[in-house]
Parts: structure tokens; sequence; C-alpha cells
């Protein structure tokens, strides 16, 4: 089965200037998810997507192949299917390649590892599903049961007559983490969906699930990486 890493980089970005490059324990925070990918066995090769030279340029020079997207594809609204659907044709008309499987690693998601990505396309395989998304468990303060609303100056339930507030009577609830792993098959994306219509979860830890979108994620980042290598170093 061929699989096609695709890490869309754009230049651009509001939280963080640049952020693609920004330095994280000693790298570009894009290098961790290139790392990452090389290591994943079940990648048969891996695009960085983008519109930015310097991030071309980075790319390159971790022996990871470039797609260069038009100014049309790298703005802040640009959906992520258009960035993959984009990157699925170029290859097939320059190179006549098509991947069965297309996995969409955002390189926001530092902590995510090889190992979350073997095993995100081993589930497709294994269940014949649509497409395979990482999940984290949503935190219990942010079930819906437990959020509220403003209603002009006072707080209301947001799902209305809320009763439950134990967390042991709450039922599991799972949110998308970026996604870190996105694991689809080529035709459902050239179909026109990201997830199709038989989607299964990969779960992974909130700590793994760290997505970068400003500088205190960044040195939360930083942080969960510093932690890792201390218990690793210290096992």
């Amino acid at each position: 089965m061929s699989v096609l890493g695709i890490v869309p980089a754009r230049g651009g970005s509001k939280g963080i200037p640049h952020k693609n490059l920004a330095p994280l324990c000693g790298q570009p925070l894009m290098v961790w998810t290139l790392v990452a990918a090389r290591a994943a066995g079940s990648l048969t090769r891996v695009v960085v997507s983008t519109d930015d030279d310097d991030i071309a340029r980075e790319a390159r020079a971790r022996d990871t192949d470039v797609c260069m997207r038009p100014a049309s594809l790298a703005a802040d609204d640009t959906p992520v299917l258009d960035v993959l659907q984009h990157v699925i044709c170029e290859l097939e008309q320059r190179e006549r390649w098509r991947p069965e499987v297309v996995v969409l690693l955002q390189p926001t998601s530092p902590l995510r590892s090889a190992g979350h990505i073997d095993a995100g396309v081993r589930l497709l395989s294994e269940t014949g599903a649509d497409s395979i998304v990482s999940v984290v468990e949503v935190p219990h303060p942010f079930h819906p049961v437990s959020v509220m609303r403003l209603n002009g100056d006072r707080l209301v339930p947001f799902q209305g007559d809320a009763t439950v507030t134990r967390r042991q009577d709450k039922p599991t609830l799972y949110g998308r983490n970026g996604p870190a792993v996105l694991v689809t098959r080529r035709d459902v994306l050239l179909g026109g969906s990201l997830y199709g219509r038989d989607s299964r979860p990969l779960v992974m830890t909130a700590e793994e699930s760290v997505d970068v979108d400003s500088p205190w994620d960044l040195e939360l980042a930083a942080w969960c990486l510093a932690r890792r290598d201390y218990g690793s170093s210290s096992g």
C-alpha cells in the first residue's frame, strides 16, 4: 500500500510570526514533524506543501520533498482539503504517482510520534474505514454539560437545564487534536471529504496532543519535550 505523508506548512501566521520555523528545543517547530514522519515505517514518502522559500529550504535540507503551492492556497482561510488535493494532483501530473492513502501531518503537533503515524495507518488497513483521525478526551470542565454562556450579564447552561455535575457521570467525549494525525484514503479526499462516511479514532493523551497556535503553546510544547527527554535519561 502506497502511503503519502503531507506536511502543510505555509509561511504566514498571526499568532507566532513564521510559526513553522519558530525555534523549539533547538530546532524549528516543523522539524519535529519531519523527524517523526521519517521514522514512521508506514509512509512511502513525505512531502511538505508550502508557499514559503525558507520553509522549502529547511525541508529540502532534511531530505524531504517539497510541493510549492500558489498564494491562493496559502491564505488564513484556505481549507486543508484543498491543500491535500493540490499535492495529490501535482504528484500525479508530474510523476504519474498515485498514493492509495494520504496522511495529514500538521507541523503544529510536535509531540506526535512515528508510533502514532504507524498506528493510524495500521488502523485504516485493519478496519477498512475511510479515515482515522487522532483525538483527545475532552477535559471534564469543558464538557458540554459543564460549559456556560452569557445571557446578558448572567451565566446560564450552554445545553439548557444541565443537571449532570459529577465527573464520573459525564459521558466520555473526544475532540480532534489538530488533528495531529489524519489518515484518509485518496479517493475519499478527491471525492471532496477529509473524513468520509466511516471515520475511526486514534486516541492520544493530552500531552501528546499539544497543538501550537500561540507563544504559550510553544512554551508548553518545549516543557513537554524537555520533560520527555528528562524521563528518558533518568529511566
